[in-house]
């Protein structure tokens, strides 16, 4: 039975029993308690807790699930996956223990022409919490099942909760009994391998507290009614009834496999070491992009982190398996074509699903290239010193330098048989983390604390700012700071920070960048490029004294520049309503998450749980800010109450900053937001508003970028010149130029097609040749040779296997070296009578991979692997040889 036939029947089962159907929830929940859906009831925790009413009283659902916390053992156990899917059935204060095992029991049992399972009833055993007689009892009155299946076990076992404060409640698991063959007798308390865990009726009636261990953690009282949750293992019934040993011999996760097989010319089941690669491709592959549909991108941090994690063990399992090419693109097809059946936006979504892997990939191979070379030296001195320990060191200049992973290089290190001095490389990364906050600091400070400013702010009070009404005034020197230190003056060419006691200039702010501007005095001009507050209240002009001397107590007219402050100003308008457009095209969902105003110029960043913002959506924006601008609407700014402008509605982004009063700025029924910058008059002002893109910066988060004014018209004055100059090129009107491009990359990817299937013939063809030159080696004949130019990947597969045909039943060998910049691939390819003489190809490859720096294996008669030194293969042909001979 196929894995989506198992899930339909699943849901026709409790449907045709009042279950109402309800789609899978997104991989990310707004739950801050969960990386990602773990369990098919996440999305129903707030009916479970009371916080909402049920708008059903039982529904059923398959969940695709993530769970992490094993992510080491997948691969080396048949047992542990990270994507999967759970079906469930829920009762809201409707049906309880004995609903939950009828209907289980029905499905299970039923014959598969009635729609069931069709499980043997005399497989069958379960367990149940160990003083929940009411549920053994009703096992053996419903089910039949004698009392010696019926197993009781504690609650590390039998008492379910997520792990973290919410619902819990005893439980019911059922296991089938898969045979002798897999293991010992005695139930699921004996052998869990054996005995199968297929199902578990959760019995949800009590709320716990976060802490505690599994077995003994802290219930905090009574649910307000007693619920079920049950969660039944779509891929553990697959194996079941498709006959096979375990999740990854599925219909759904086998064709991962097959086709990394395909890639690597390595089989599954030759050998452990490989099977564990195997699985952790199909597992892995499954995960990244069910996550990456979801809307989360790699990153360093969170989601992110795990996702880049799991596409990053794809990649080294399968140059681990000998595959040099890029992976994550063919295996994401798989994925999908396996998938898209229960999940159909796999397939409209692929395109940006395929991007993601694609560009996570290129990144990753840069980073693999350089770190693995320093790992390996890194480990053959630990050898050498007679250690068993890598450096903290060591391991803290593959993350820092090379952007190693510190998971990859403990993975690494355990499979040289070796550990890392996890405490020196976490001190290290402590000390880099402290520079790099102080780093942050200095760019704000001057490279030093807050102290030089302190005593200004006791002795002159907060600075007051003038620049929402006046862009020159008239203030008073109160400090100076040079190098850190109060300074009484400071002269020509000096750079200097002054402070006033009121100022026009804007201190950087809100995503807003500082003002520029001059300083005058009586005897001097301070040019002014940054303006900060290190220190709440204070603003810190810095600049450079450009002429005679700024003394303390001097007179000063501060002027702002009013051009650079009116583009800036047009920018921060512009970012309130693409925050408004954005919103109001993507939901509430949609805020803010960051922001950049410069002259000219916006970035917006925002939350998107739906991941990309469609280009039709995008262009949609652009005209609503625009029609806004035209509208000339009034930009009127005013301070209130909190309690106020929360009345009013206003977007509190930064309401933590003002205190009880803040400052709104309000565009009537279409934008009204806290926000301390400055703004036009009018949206008129702007002119235009040109939005040049929207991209990922992260996990769930999005970035668009704008021109402002004169900016925008620079820009699509700029693309109106190009798309005339691209018009007269082709001979074609602009709404021809799509057809006309599509149709010319078209001809120039069939030219390149054409191009390399005739490189490929020239390459093949010189099968002949390569034969007829085998030398004579201990009386092998050897053909070992630099491949023709053009030649790698499959071809070099299919010119090793047509240059052993021609040896004929010869003892021979052939082994193929292909060059591309700085890496080498090569293969090896041995006849029967060589075979026959011990020489096996996947043994071969040691004598001579350490010459270009590489390694491989693979079967008997034939093996392949890869390098980082094309000067070192004349080496490696010598060293083969030089085995050869040698016997």
């Amino acid at each position: 039975m196929q894995t989506h036939e198992i899930a339909r029947r699943f849901t026709d089962h409790f449907t045709g029993t009042g279950h109402t159907r309800v789609a899978s929830a997104s991989l990310i929940l707004d739950d801050p308690t969960l990386l990602f859906v773990n369990a098919g009831m996440v999305q129903f925790k707030p009916y479970f807790l009371g916080d909402a009413p049920a708008p059903y009283p039982r529904a059923t659902s398959i969940q695709k699930c993530v769970r992490t916390g094993d992510i080491d053992e997948v691969g080396r156990t048949t047992r542990h996956n990270t994507f999967f899917q759970m079906a469930g059935n829920f009762s809201f204060g409707d049906y309880f223990k004995e609903g939950a095992i009828e209907h289980a029991w029905r499905l299970i049992t039923s014959s598969t022409s009635d729609g069931g399972y069709g499980l043997d009833p005399d497989r069958i055993w379960v367990t149940v919490f160990h003083d929940d007689d009411e549920a053994a009892g009703l096992w053996q009155r419903i089910a039949g099942i004698p009392a010696e299946r019926i197993q009781r076990r504690g609650m590390a076992d039998n008492y379910w909760s997520m792990g973290v404060a919410g619902p819990c409640g005893p439980c019911s698991e059922i296991y089938y009994d898969r045979g002798p063959q897999y293991g010992r007798e005695g139930g699921p308390v004996v052998d869990e391998d054996r005995y199968l865990e297929i199902w578990n009726l959760v019995f949800m009636e009590k709320e716990r507290a976060a802490g505690g261990t599994k077995d003994d953690f802290p219930i905090i009282g009574e649910l307000p009614a007693k619920n079920i949750d049950t969660g039944l293992g779509i891929e553990r019934v697959a194996y079941l009834l498709q006959g096979v040993d375990n999740v990854y011999e599925t219909d759904l996760v086998r064709p991962v496999i097959t086709r990394a097989e395909e890639l690597s010319g390595r089989r599954y089941g030759a050998s452990h070491e490989d099977d564990v690669r195997f699985r952790v491709i199909a597992d892995h592959a499954r995960s990244g992009v069910m996550i990456i549909g979801d809307g989360v991108t790699p990153s360093n941090d969170g989601r992110g982190y795990v996702l880049r994690r799991l596409l990053r063990r794809i990649v080294r399992s399968s140059r681990l398996l000998g595959v040099q090419e890029p992976v994550l693109g063919a295996f994401a097809e798989v994925v999908r074509d396996e998938m898209a059946p229960s999940y159909p936006e796999l397939v409209t979504d692929f395109e940006r699903i395929s991007a993601v892997v694609r560009a996570e990939e290129e990144a990753f191979l840069q980073t693999l290239t350089a770190g693995s070379r320093i790992f390996d030296v890194a480990v053959a001195d630990t050898r050498r010193a007679g250690g068993t320990t890598l450096a903290g060191d060591q391991a803290f200049q593959l993350h820092d330098t090379y952007g190693f992973p510190i998971d990859l290089t403990l993975e690494m290190a355990a499979e040289a048989g070796l550990t890392v001095d996890q405490d020196r490389f976490a001190a290290l990364m402590t000390e880099q983390r402290t520079r790099a906050k102080a780093d942050a600091a200095a760019r704000k400070t001057g490279h030093h604390d807050g102290s030089v400013y302190r005593p200004l702010l006791d002795a002159h009070g907060t600075t007051t700012f003038l620049g929402y009404t006046e862009l020159a005034a008239e203030g008073t020197v109160v400090g100076l700071v040079v190098d850190g230190a109060a300074v009484p003056a400071a002269s020509e060419g000096q750079q200097v920070e002054v402070v006033l006691d009121r100022t026009p200039f804007y201190a950087e702010a809100g995503g807003q960048q500082a003002d520029h501007g001059v300083l005058r005095t009586g005897s001097a001009i301070v040019r002014i490029d940054d303006v900060q507050s290190p220190v709440a209240g204070l603003r810190v002009h810095r600049g450079t004294v450009e002429a005679g001397t700024v003394a303390v107590d001097d007179a000063v007219v501060a002027e702002v520049d009013v051009a650079r402050r009116a583009s800036i100003s047009r920018a921060h308008t512009a970012t309130h309503l693409v925050h408004a457009g954005v919103r109001g095209a993507l939901g509430t969902a949609a805020a803010q998450a960051g922001s950049l105003n410069a002259p000219g110029r916006l970035r917006f960043d925002f939350t998107s749980p739906s991941g990309a913002v469609p280009a039709a959506a995008l262009a949609e924006i652009e005209e609503e800010v625009n029609t806004k601008l035209q509208e000339n609407r009034e930009v009127e700014t005013y301070e209130t109450s909190m309690d106020e402008a929360r009345r009013l509605g206003a977007m509190m982004l930064f309401g933590e900053k003002y205190g009880d009063r803040v400052r709104v700025v309000d565009m009537g029924d279409y934008s009204r937001e806290l926000c301390g910058g400055t703004h036009v008059a009018r949206t008129g002002e702007l002119g235009i508003v040109k939005v040049l893109s929207e991209a990922s910066i992260g996990s769930g988060v999005r970035r668009v970028e704008a021109l402002v004014g004169n900016d925008a018209l620079r820009q699509v004055s700029t693309e109106h010149l190009l798309l005339s100059q691209i018009s007269d090129q082709l001979k074609a009107r602009p709404d021809e130029l799509p057809d006309r491009i599509a149709a010319l990359v078209e001809r120039l990817r069939t030219a390149e097609r054409d191009l390399e299937k005739h490189r490929a013939d020239a390459a093949l063809g010189a099968a002949g040749a390569l034969a007829d030159g085998a030398e004579d080696v201990a009386g092998i004949a050897l053909v070992a040779v630099a491949a023709p130019a053009g030649v790698s990947g499959n071809d070099l597969r299919a010119l090793a296997a047509d240059v052993r045909g021609r040896l004929g039943d010869r003892p021979g060998v052939v082994a193929l070296f292909g060059t591309d910049g700085d890496k080498v691939s090569f293969v090896v390819a041995t006849t029967a009578a060589a075979r026959d003489r011990g020489l096996a190809a996947g043994k071969l490859i040691p004598a001579f991979a350490p010459a270009v720096g590489g390694r491989g294996g693979g079967k008997p008669d034939l093996a392949q692997g890869g390098g980082q030194n094309p000067a070192g293969v004349p080496d490696a042909i010598a060293a083969l040889r030089s085995a050869l001979a040698a016997g």
